[in-house]
């Protein structure tokens, strides 16, 4: 599933906040079906690379490199919505532009969402509302799915049910994964390849070589909280993805 040929390319990017140098001469690849998971401390640069990269921001010195006609899909840290709204799910996934009533019904199978359409986004619970912003970047059928910790405020078993939804997107759709967290504990069972951002590319590779790398090391200890806990998750297709208690990891294996 995974190409070795990259679909998105970053090269000696350098992004400045007025006197603050905030990402410095990073380096990266992304490449076809592969998950892909930036962490490192608050600070170092996590979402300022995700946005430089999706093209929100421009960097100061440094090359980027689309793959031709690559289509982004987009789920942003947090989104307010006025509570007091009265809109449903397939009104909000309508929104800036229309979308025919099949693929919207598409997008919110693959979120794990199919029966929530006509419920109100005042009405959903944290994980739920999430989904639908999953849903919205899915829209664009995208070539690459670009998360910005996705899963802040949901608890433990929240963001490993949510995490788990996101290998099923990409074994379904073939599409890449970049995900900024910082949930190390959950997230790096889902990863293929980690970077460990601090301003620059501290390290990079499999959730096993980062965790044992010196650099990660110093960043993050050695201790419990620092390890990196490969989850093992065993689940049925059949439940409602929205209870994560049915998803609780079955091993816990720390590096």
């Amino acid at each position: 599933m995974t190409s070795t040929d990259p679909i998105l390319s970053a090269r000696g990017v350098n992004v400045r906040h007025g006197a603050l140098q905030v990402l410095h001469d990073v380096d990266l690849d992304i490449c076809r079906g592969e998950i892909v998971t930036i962490v490192g401390p608050n600070g170092s640069g996590k979402s300022t690379l995700l946005r430089t990269l999706i093209g929100a921001i421009r960097p100061d010195s440094g090359t980027l490199t689309r793959a031709p006609g690559l289509h982004i899909g987009y789920v942003p840290q947090k989104l307010h919505i006025d509570p007091t709204l009265p809109i449903t799910v397939t009104r909000f996934l309508g929104l800036p532009r229309r979308h025919p009533a099949a693929q919207i019904a598409d997008a919110l199978h693959h979120a794990g969402l199919p029966d929530l359409a006509q419920r109100q986004m005042s009405a959903l619970s944290g994980g739920q509302f999430q989904r639908v912003l999953l849903a919205r970047a899915l829209l664009e059928n995208p070539d690459i799915l670009m998360l910005d910790e996705p899963t802040q405020g949901l608890d433990q078993r929240g963001s490993a049910a949510f995490y788990l939804r996101i290998a099923e997107i990409r074994r379904e759709m073939g599409c890449a994964v970049l995900m900024v967290s910082h949930e190390l504990h959950v997230v790096m069972s889902a990863s293929d390849r980690v970077i460990c951002l601090n301003g620059h590319v501290c390290c990079s590779g499999t959730p096993e070589v980062v965790a044992s790398a010196p650099e990660y090391r110093a960043l993050f200890g050695t201790g419990t909280q620092g390890a990196l806990a490969l989850y093992r998750h065993t689940h049925d297709h059949g439940h409602d993805h929205d209870h994560p208690q049915e998803h609780a990891p079955v091993e816990d294996h720390a590096i």
